[in-house]
């Protein structure tokens, strides 16, 4: 029986391409390995994300839970935490956990930073 390996990539919907490069590349970290009219594809480790210019891209956060939860060491979570914070960027929601930050990228996209793994996550009880 056939069976999907992993996530290939995340595509996201931009307004602002120069914007979200800057976010993704000067905040995050990710590299960006092509840039081409409207759209980019950036990686970090085996992640590789795309965005694409949209003039339909939402105006802000949707109201579900959804979103993309990012790895990050443990060493690493607070300072990026601390970056991101100064960066003026938006925490959608508190964390009850030390290993996840929940914030928004430019355009309303719900992203999580996170440090640990799926064992942990399941061996403490947690959602």
């Amino acid at each position: 029986m056939e069976s999907i390996i992993g996530i290939n990539h995340v595509t996201l919907a931009v307004k602002d391409l120069e914007q979200s490069l800057a976010f993704y590349s000067g905040l995050l970290g990710c590299e960006v390995r092509m840039r081409k009219g409207h759209s980019a594809y950036l990686g970090a480790g085996t992640f590789w994300l795309a965005l694409v210019v949209d003039e339909n891209v939402r105006s802000g956060p949707l109201p579900e839970y959804t979103h993309v939860a990012l790895s990050v060491s443990k060493e690493g979570l607070p300072v990026l935490k601390e970056k991101l914070l100064k960066a003026g960027v938006v925490e959608w929601q508190e964390s009850e956990w030390a290993d996840s930050f929940y914030f928004l990228d430019p355009d309303g996209h719900k992203l999580e930073l996170h440090s640990g793994t799926l064992s942990e996550r399941l061996a403490s009880g947690q959602r």
